[in-house]
């Protein structure tokens, strides 16, 4: 009896892996980069709550955190951290500036341009017929969850970008990779779309 429930037990494995691996489908990058441009199309902002897990490559453990995220069309990103890692950031198109409770002013890095929010939506506001040329970029479908990896070519310090989204317009995740081998994950939990921010919801003092 021990024996055939082993059996029965390897063979629904096998085909639980087999079935799950069968839902996950690459699909052409052209068709992700479309997918996420109609979803975008409908949205002027976005904002919700956080939980992050991010992994620092001179720490072998993840730190976990939880916070707030914004988002305003063309080029406007605000995230906040809650204590114990309290932090805030601000991104303008390409000029990211970063507080946090500990320690008096700010940082300042300013991206290339071609890495700035402003040209990466611009690429997004019509029909995508072609793939751009300064990107790498893959994209997979499981079940209605499209996954879509970019990686912008160049010395930037960003080296890939994952957004996991569902054709209805929500936004589920968001994995940054930086070049120095950080690793940010962000997954997203009572998304509100169009709720009219402005520009006192993008600054980096309270």
């Amino acid at each position: 009896m021990m024996r055939i429930f082993r059996i029965s037990s390897t063979l629904c494995a096998i085909l639980l892996i087999t079935c799950s691996t069968a839902l996950a489908r690459p699909v052409p990058p052209l068709e992700g980069l479309e997918a996420l441009r109609k979803v975008l199309a409908g949205i002027t902002d976005f904002s919700a709550d956080m939980t992050q897990e991010k992994k620092l490559s001179v720490m072998k453990r993840t730190l976990k955190m939880s916070g707030t995220v914004r988002f305003r069309k063309p080029d406007q990103f605000y995230m906040a951290l809650n204590p114990p890692h309290a932090t805030r950031m601000v991104l303008n198109d390409a000029v990211i500036e970063q507080a946090n409770d500990r320690q008096e002013g700010h940082t300042r890095v300013v991206l290339p341009p071609e890495q700035g929010l402003k040209q990466w939506f611009s690429k997004l506001s019509v029909p995508v017929t072609s793939l751009p040329a300064d990107f790498d970029i893959s994209a997979d479908l499981t079940n209605s969850l499209y996954t879509l990896k970019i990686a912008p070519r160049g010395t930037g310090q960003i080296r890939e970008v994952g957004i996991s989204f569902l054709a209805d317009g929500t936004i589920k995740r968001m994995v940054i990779v930086e070049r120095n081998g950080d690793k940010a994950t962000m997954t997203f939990k009572n998304p509100r779309r169009n709720s009219g921010l402005t520009d006192r919801d993008f600054q980096l003092t309270p």
